[in-house]
């Protein structure tokens, strides 16, 4: 008999592709000039941009590249594939500053801003970043932790990965929260302020009862007319938090 299905499948060296991940598959010539990988990714962006992960199908984006199925399989074998394409292809928004900056706190608050203001941008990415598969083999990322860890060599961390995935950690997972956010009130149709003002005196009714909450739910009125403003101070809060806590483990 012969040898088993599974079993040629599992063998490296009768699997062209060992690695899942878009970045460790050869990449073929496109049949039609017209159609390329970059123009499929853009395209993709563009969807997942205006309508999120669950709207964006193969289907969906052929048709929107007047191209069939076929054509699209060449340049992308799976969405999977086209997810880890359309998240390094929007991680090359994201500035890092030099390490030879002198300040290494304001340097990371630089890169932490504009990794929040990406994810602003399209907020699908601080969502499937855990979920990419390999992602990481991407040229942008990686050229964006290459940066990250020559700022924090740089600035004399013992430990420049430690400190990459803290700050990561904090603006992943603000941004995910922020972007969830702001996606419901794109939703409601209106403006954050008046998507806010509406609901402000509900919450502040469920919370009069508790003092503490009651406080900062008073606090937070006060400041509701620009929310825009009041987000921005809770990220640098947050942020300035985390660098405290970095900058003690720097060596005296």
């Amino acid at each position: 008999m012969g040898e088993p299905v599974a079993a040629k499948a599992k063998d490296p060296a009768k699997n062209p592709n060992p690695v899942p991940s878009v970045w460790a598959r050869q990449r073929r010539e496109p049949d039609q000039p017209a159609l390329s990988r970059d123009a499929i990714v853009r395209e993709a962006i563009t969807m997942l941009d205006a309508d999120g992960i669950e709207a964006l199908s193969m289907r969906k984006l052929g048709a929107r590249l007047n191209a069939g199925a076929t054509s699209l399989y060449r340049h992308v074998a799976t969405k999977d594939e086209l997810m880890e394409l359309a998240v390094d292809e929007v991680a090359g928004e994201i500035h890092v500053p030099p390490a030879d900056t002198p300040d290494w706190r304001a340097a990371v608050t630089e890169a932490a801003g504009s990794f929040r203001t990406t994810a602003l941008r399209h907020p699908w990415l601080s969502s499937v970043l855990g979920q990419a598969g390999l992602a990481y083999l991407g040229p942008n990322l990686m050229a964006f932790s290459e940066r990250l860890a020559a700022l924090f060599t740089a600035a004399g961390f013992p430990e420049p990965s430690g400190a990459i995935d803290t700050v990561l950690s904090y603006v992943i997972g603000m941004s995910t929260t922020e972007a969830a956010w702001l996606t419901t009130v794109a939703r409601s149709g209106e403006t954050e302020a008046d998507f806010i003002a509406r609901l402000l005196p509900a919450a502040q009714q469920a919370a009069a009862s508790y003092d503490h909450l009651s406080e900062g739910y008073a606090a937070g009125a006060a400041v509701a007319g620009d929310p825009v403003a009041l987000r921005d101070a809770k990220f640098a809060y947050g942020l300035d938090v985390v660098l405290d806590g970095l900058a003690l483990r720097l060596p005296r």
